[in-house]
């Protein structure tokens, strides 16, 4: 009576032990197929990490994380993205009639692809930055600076001011271009998977299994 009463508990156990295992066909390559020039990739390792590759125009991208088999589906998910993707070097009063935003960085042919919006009482002020990183405005109170990466347009940082500084430099930090995922949905199919990529919009997306 005992052996009974225990047997569905124990299969049902079973049963959810084996649905969160990945079978070991899932590992492998898998290539975006569709998406007009766009390359893409991710690769699931057999030790439930997982690299992605992905380039349109200039840019190429990567990211890292860990993947999970959940209820028949592929789960990604990487280290949490950091809160800021640039950093603020200095702020300080120079004696001129501009306010003048400024990103360092040692590759100056990025320097032209960075945007700001310096925010004001008065309106909202957007630039490109120049070919030195730069860009200048007429002198006014800033109320807030937020600065963009037009090659990873999902990337941007916003900074408050409480400050009658006139300069501000920022510098770029080294994760800008990685690829961050949380939560990004895959289902098996019979030729790859299907499902969602964590720079494009939608959730129908399909990827190749490379052989």
């Amino acid at each position: 009576m005992q052996l009974n009463y225990c047997l569905p508990l124990l299969l049902l156990l079973a049963s959810r032990f084996a649905s969160a295992q990945a079978p070991d066909s899932i590992a492998g390559e898998y290539h975006l197929q569709g998406v007009m020039e766009t390359a893409s990739a991710i690769i699931l390792k057999p030790d439930s990490t997982f690299e992605l590759y992905f380039s349109y125009g200039a840019m190429d991208r990567q990211g890292h994380g860990k993947w999970q088999f959940q209820d028949g589906k592929v789960v990604l998910n990487s280290r949490p993205r950091p809160e800021r993707d640039f950093a603020l070097v200095t702020s300080k009063t120079v004696p001129d009639d501009f306010t003048t935003v400024k990103i360092v960085e040692s590759n100056q042919q990025v320097l032209p692809f960075f945007e700001t919006l310096i925010k004001t009482a008065d309106g909202e002020k957007y630039g490109k930055m120049s070919q030195e990183g730069i860009f200048q405005t007429p002198k006014t109170i800033v109320t807030g600076i937020d600065l963009f990466f037009t090659l990873a347009p999902e990337r941007y940082t916003s900074f408050p001011v409480d400050t009658e500084d006139n300069y501000f430099e920022f510098r770029i930090e080294p994760w800008i271009i990685e690829i961050f995922v949380e939560n990004v949905v895959l289902k098996p199919t019979k030729d790859g998977l299907t499902g969602e990529h964590p720079l494009l919009k939608g959730d129908a997306f399909s990827y190749e299994k490379m052989k």
